[in-house]
């Protein structure tokens, strides 16, 4: 069964901090932004990438850390392929900027078609990995554990609706994890962004969802669902009484990144400007209290760190879409 690479992440988290320390600039660049940053979120309003990013964009204004706005723009469509093929067209542009999810991998490994090539790209700063956990509504009182889950959704069979965000995304290869392990067969229904995958839980128009907390936490804090394993290493200070997978025997563990990405042919000096940035960011109190509400993982990583990071995660990812069928 398939584990996320934390030991090399730890390695490259560590060589991408004595990066940080010796391989940027100090402050006051010879380049700076001359007009507004096109902040492409690759998926749609409310989910946890869209509200990491309007968070950040909060930040770099109220403490005036550019000279210029940062704006947000969503572009979902086709599971994050109209945010990559944007950001190709925009090459050697030092004005756009693109937060990802883990579709920066699984998406062009399935659309081969698209021309996209992550290697391409200018490696500036994962902020965070965000964390999954299995869900459902809290009006299911017979479901309370995973035996009561997996009872609940074979007696359902193929009307179990198991909602997620785009197809062959973060949530369908969870979804097929669980239909796999627990020899479920639960329908995938695929929304163009997080929030909504949580308001159609919350609303008991699906069944189940692999939401992120920081997409779920609204209705979880009210009451309206509940957690009952997660996909992490360890359980997390939010979810003290959630049980991971790996405690209840499934040895698997998955994590999303919050990267920010620049276009392909980036000046240095702006790829120098945007990583000082986006540490600058990372440090500010704003974004360790966002991080610890919202159970956000993983250290800082930058340039050839995170180059490194996306390649073995590219890796890893094309190995489980062949498990699923979707690539050869």
């Amino acid at each position: 069964m398939f584990k996320s690479y934390r030991t090399f992440t730890k390695l490259v988290c560590a060589i991408g901090a004595s990066a940080i320390l010796v391989g940027l600039p100090a402050v006051g660049h010879a380049w700076e932004p001359i007009k507004p940053v096109e902040f492409v979120v690759m998926a749609g309003k409310g989910g946890g990438a869209d509200k990491a990013v309007r968070l950040i964009q909060s930040i770099i204004a109220s403490e005036k850390m550019a000279p210029v706005p940062f704006t947000p723009i969503n572009k979902p469509g086709g599971s994050g392929a109209e945010a990559l093929v944007h950001l190709k067209g925009k090459t050697g542009d030092n004005h756009t900027l693109m937060f990802t999810l883990n579709s920066f991998y699984t998406t062009p490994l399935r659309q081969p078609g698209l021309g996209i090539d992550i290697a391409t790209f200018t490696p500036v700063a994962r902020m965070a990995e965000d964390t999954f956990l299995l869900w459902v509504n809290s009006d299911r009182k017979d479901i309370n554990n995973i035996e009561d889950f997996v009872k609940a959704a074979k007696a359902k069979g193929s009307n179990w609706i198991m909602a997620g965000t785009g197809k062959n995304s973060e949530d369908n290869l969870l979804t097929d994890f669980l239909n796999k392990a627990y020899g479920l067969n639960m329908k995938y229904v695929p929304y163009k962004g997080g929030g909504k995958v949580a308001k159609e839980l919350a609303g008991n128009n699906a069944d189940s969802t692999v939401n992120n907390p920081s997409e779920q936490l609204g209705f979880y804090e009210a009451g309206n669902t509940k957690a009952l394993a997660a996909f992490t290493d360890k359980r997390l200070p939010l979810f003290p009484d959630t049980p991971t997978f790996k405690e209840l025997g499934k040895d698997y563990v998955y994590y999303m990144q919050r990267t920010v990405v620049g276009a392909p042919g980036m000046s240095k000096e702006a790829a120098d400007y945007y990583r000082e940035l986006f540490t600058r960011v990372f440090n500010s109190d704003k974004w360790q209290d966002y991080r610890t509400k919202k159970s956000l993982q993983g250290d800082l990583l930058t340039g050839d760190a995170l180059m490194s990071y996306w390649k073995t995660e590219r890796e890893v990812h094309r190995v489980m879409l062949k498990n699923m069928g979707v690539i050869k």
